[in-house]
């Protein structure tokens, strides 16, 4: 297995495949097949982070899926497989940083809106993605070859155990087709067919004596996927954060509330005046949801600041270490000589000359918010590259899937804004540029986290690094192309911002510009969440898991848990923990992300054709199914029947 030589010093260290040897690599079928998987798993990724605030890896299960479809092509080679995981996988990447950020411009009225649009998201997902790509190219000897057996870069290790384990990809592509499968189809009998409930829960009343406590359950299979991926430890303390806002925080205001007989600030646009009444709305009469809205979320808005910047903070030696790296290399590789095949890598001279250009069409190119302003995209140069770093770092530590993006995102934000506010940039002119800062940094980082994995993925099978790095630029530039249209089309099927796609990140990334250029931040309810986290990491725990959880509603929440749950069942069941990436249980449940992410598309592209009224009519020819009591048991008996089904596979053998 590539991995038996991971702890091998850099000097001896001797890929799958010799430089030597140079097998069929940068194919046109490898290209093909590989910007396919990108558009397929980039739109997926813009409809589960628009739902649920969060992006898992998905370059294992290219990976897998790479072996078994160019097997039915006639066989390729090693690399060749690598070549269309590589490509697949930038898709991936680029939408998370995407949807994290760039819808925030519909809530950065009353400029922000106009902005949103298709040219907008594809030229910043070109600039950002292209941009995470070139960045990476001079840290890849330093954090790749030269740190080889310091840092793992877990996903990268994995994706090199399914390539050289090829001969077995029919089994392993199995898992994933069949999570693909089961996703699409429990996805499909309460959204698409209307036979169940998409949500089961409860809310006490407020009359109550625990008033407004609620506890729901988005039944969707990918939220089980997440939670079984992500693992019980991380699954548990983004619910205990859920707990928290929904299950204390709620109720101890509503209580409150109920002694409060005038309205109490900050009100929010939506909920200003009671149509009851005609008068501004009261704690007491206000709606759970229209309560989180209000003020819990202001809470977990504090506790993400806070514990994404104690997060940079934990890994600023290490951030600062990576970076002088990063600039020895720059100097060092300008006089590269001809280097072997495994060495060769986009020439320095192409980086530098591309990241500069890259910053001049930012300021330059017409229609975009940073038209004209030179500082903007200065900022984005020197914060590209510091966080492409940082994620570089981090990712080979802890994965891509738990790489803290939207940490890097507030700060970026944070300084940004603070800057403006120095230089007297205020209000809302001034909103969308430094949106687009963030934007471009943080879809910058998150690729180049997906990069780093691809790189080392290359490092360990022996690839040509020059061909991962122009096989990313080119997932960059296609999956784009579908990263935009779903976006847009998600937003004018659903709303960006309503229940069916809320886009908590982007909502998070609106309220920290609009609060510090307006300079109207509620600040006490902001600093109460602040301290939650400070408390946390006091406590020893790690704060950003947590915070996230405060942060995104409870019926996103929950299934998470209950994923992680599953996990913890399997791996007490077999003995075993699956530490593994390329285990049976992570391999179905990317199949249930994938395939209940896409039957949601699908269901949007139902309902924006007029044509979703026919298919769910055989639901309500069986009401008892998803109405009143009746109802929430058999939807509920439908995700405890997903769970099942998750454990077993979760049991099977497969390498």
């Amino acid at each position: 297995m590539a991995t038996s030589a991971t702890s091998a010093p850099p000097s001896t260290f001797q890929p799958y495949v010799p430089a030597s040897q140079s097998p069929a690599e940068f194919t046109a079928k490898a290209i093909v097949i590989g910007v396919l998987f990108g558009l397929l798993f980039g739109a997926s990724t813009v409809y589960l982070g628009l739902r649920a605030g969060l992006t898992v890896s998905a370059s294992i299960p290219i990976a897998v899926l790479a072996i078994s479809v160019l097997k039915k092509l006639g066989g390729s080679t090693i690399l060749e497989n690598n070549i269309v995981q590589t490509i697949g996988s930038a898709g991936e990447s680029v939408a998370g940083g995407v949807v994290f950020t760039i819808p925030a411009l519909i809530f950065l009225t009353p400029r922000g809106p106009g902005y949103f649009n298709y040219f907008q998201i594809t030229m910043l997902a070109f600039a950002g993605g292209i941009l995470g790509v070139l960045m990476m190219v001079p840290l890849r000897r330093a954090l790749i070859v030269k740190e080889h057996g310091v840092l793992p870069y877990p996903e990268g290790t994995a994706c090199a155990d399914v390539l050289v384990a090829g001969e077995r990809g029919g089994r392993l592509a199995g898992m994933v087709f069949g999570g693909l499968g089961i996703g699409a189809l429990w996805k499909s009998l309460s959204w698409i067919f209307n036979l169940f409930l998409t949500q089961v829960g409860y809310s006490t009343p407020q009359s109550s004596q625990f008033p407004n406590a609620t506890l729901d359950v988005d039944i969707s299979p990918e939220y089980m996927g997440v939670g079984y991926v992500i693992g019980p430890r991380i699954a548990g303390t983004m619910f205990a954060g859920g707990v928290l806002s929904w299950l204390v925080l709620l109720p101890l205001l509503s209580i409150l509330g109920n002694y409060i007989q005038v309205p109490f600030p900050p009100i929010h646009p939506n909920y200003a005046n009671n149509p009851a009444t005609g008068l501004p709305f009261k704690i007491s009469e206000m709606a759970p949801a229209q309560l989180w809205s209000a003020y819990i979320r202001y809470i977990g808005a504090g506790a993400v600041l806070a514990a994404g910047l104690i997060t940079l903070a934990r890994t600023m030696p290490t951030i600062v270490a990576s970076a002088r790296e990063g600039f020895k290399d720059f100097g060092a590789r300008g006089g590269a000589a001809a280097r072997i095949r495994t060495e060769r890598d986009i020439p320095i001279v192409v980086v530098l000359g591309g990241s500069l250009l890259l910053a001049l069409f930012l300021a330059v190119a017409p229609k975009l918010p940073t038209q004209g302003n030179f500082l903007a995209a200065i900022l984005v140069v020197i914060f590209g590259f510091f966080f492409v770093t940082v994620s570089s770092r981090i990712t080979g530590l802890i994965g891509t899937s738990s790489n803290p993006i939207s940490g890097m995102t507030i700060a970026t934000l944070i300084l940004t804004c603070l800057l403006f506010v120095a230089l007297g940039w205020t209000g809302d002119y001034y909103s969308p540029i430094a949106l687009c800062v963030g934007a471009v940094v943080c879809i910058a980082a998150a690729n180049a986290g997906g990069t780093s994995q691809d790189l080392k993925t290359g490092y360990l099978v022996g690839a040509t690094p020059i061909y991962q790095q122009i096989g990313l630029i080119i997932g960059v530039l296609t999956s784009a192309f579908v990263i935009g249209i779903t976006t847009i089309y998600l937003h004018n099927v659903f709303g960006i911002g309503s229940k069916d796609i809320a886009a908590p990140q982007a909502t998070l990334m609106a309220t920290i510009i609009k609060g510090l250029l307006s300079q109207n931040l509620p600040w006490g309810l902001v600093l109460v969440g602040i301290f939650v986290s400070i408390t946390l990491e006091l406590c020893g725990i790690h704060s950003l898991s947590f915070a996230v959880g405060s942060y995104l509603p409870i019926a996103t929440t929950a299934p998470i848990f209950a994923g992680g749950l599953v996990r913890a069942f399997v791996e007490r069941k077999t003995g075993v923990a699956q530490e593994s990436e390329v285990s049976s249980g992570t391999l179905f449940s990317s199949g249930l992300i994938a395939g209940g992410s896409l039957c949601g598309i699908l269901y949007a592209v139902l309902v924006g054709t007029g044509h979703i009224a026919a298919p769910q009519a055989i639901g309500n020819m069986m009401p008892f199914l998803h109405d009143g009591v009746s109802g929430l048991v058999a939807s509920s008996l439908l995700f405890v029947g997903l769970a099942l089904v998750l454990a077993r596979q979760g049991q099977k053998k497969i390498l």
